[in-house]
């Protein structure tokens, strides 16, 4: 897993009690919570143990056949966002109803099913929802249907996919040098905005995005004292090394990239588990563009998957 990106070093620091324990106590005392000595100690091996446990799965799914490999990338997944957890509730689990996944998927018709148009909805209880509130203040999910579809056009290292299959591009480059944010000012005409409706919609989509705005003939350009940790709804893509900006405005299925992984993980899972029939018939007719899109991001989602984890590790460290 770690082996993946350039963050190794930084990540082997969390497989120290030591260093874990005090990065434990300065999440609780960022949190002014009671107790946070005791807290922290408490969850120290916890917390190694849910990162030692992912790393195994996404080790195995690293060198395992493709039709294994969405069990084992979203249970290490799991492991990696319960670990995260544990940073912003020391209490994790303190009840059943937060063990579910906090989704499901519909019955299948077994003719002509397309992965592409199918579709999760999210519960009101469970792993899902209590992440979305916990670690990004997402509330009101419950009922919710996303398709595939959308999750995957928010997978920027698709694009080029994407473009190829289907004709379509779906980001523009972002620009970003020191604390100064460059976007080509097209998207005010893809959006049907102008830069005061631009820069309502980005704080809308990220509280942390108040800026200072201004546009000349070809660039929006948004300067920071100092850039803020999430960058959403900009996208970070670890094959180019660059940020992009979706060429469509995100509508009510935006997600965090975080939870977009989790869904689209999470059904894949269920079908490598439960629609054995179809998934194997996939694998190897390969009928439709289903197969290519399942595939690359599977490939995406072994290293981005822990990479959007030390993410949100790093801004408490």
């Amino acid at each position: 897993m770690f082996q993946t990106y350039k963050d190794l070093e930084s990540f082997n620091c969390f497989f120290s009690a030591e260093y874990v324990q005090n990065f434990l106590k300065k999440c609780y005392k960022r949190l002014n919570m009671q107790d946070v000595e005791k807290k922290s100690y408490q969850n120290c091996y916890p917390f190694i143990y849910f990162l030692e446990q992912g790393k195994l799965y996404y080790q195995q799914a690293s060198i395992s056949p493709l039709s294994i490999q969405p069990l084992l990338v979203f249970y290490g997944y799991v492991h990696l966002l319960k670990a995260c957890l544990l940073t912003i509730d020391p209490s994790y689990p303190s009840t059943t109803s937060v063990l579910a996944h906090g989704v499901s998927t519909r019955k299948r018709k077994k003719q002509q099913y397309l992965f592409f148009q199918d579709e999760v909805k999210i519960q009101k209880n469970g792993l899902f929802t209590y992440m979305a509130e916990k670690m990004f203040s997402t509330k009101s999910l419950e009922g919710e249907k996303v398709k595939m579809e959308e999750l995957f056009r928010q997978i920027p290292e698709l694009t080029n996919l994407f473009k190829i299959m289907n004709g379509n591009d779906l980001y523009l480059p972002v620009t970003i040098n020191n604390t100064t944010i460059s976007i080509p000012i097209q998207i005010l005409d893809t959006y049907f905005m102008n830069l005061n409706g631009f820069k309502h919609y980005l704080e809308q989509k990220n509280q942390a995005l108040i800026m200072d705005i201004n546009a000349n003939r070809h660039i929006i350009t948004i300067n920071y004292n100092e850039l803020p940790y999430s960058m959403e709804p900009l996208k970070y893509n670890i094959c180019t090394k660059n940020y992009y900006i979706s060429i469509m405005k995100e509508g009510s299925a935006f997600f965090p990239e975080i939870l977009s992984h989790y869904l689209i993980l999470y059904n894949l899972s269920m079908i490598a588990r439960y629609e054995i029939e179809w998934w194997s018939e996939l694998l190897k007719t390969t009928p439709n563009q289903d197969f290519p899109f399942i595939e690359s991001f599977l490939s995406i989602s072994i290293q981005k998957g822990p990479y959007l984890i030390y993410r949100f590790l790093e801004k408490n460290m």
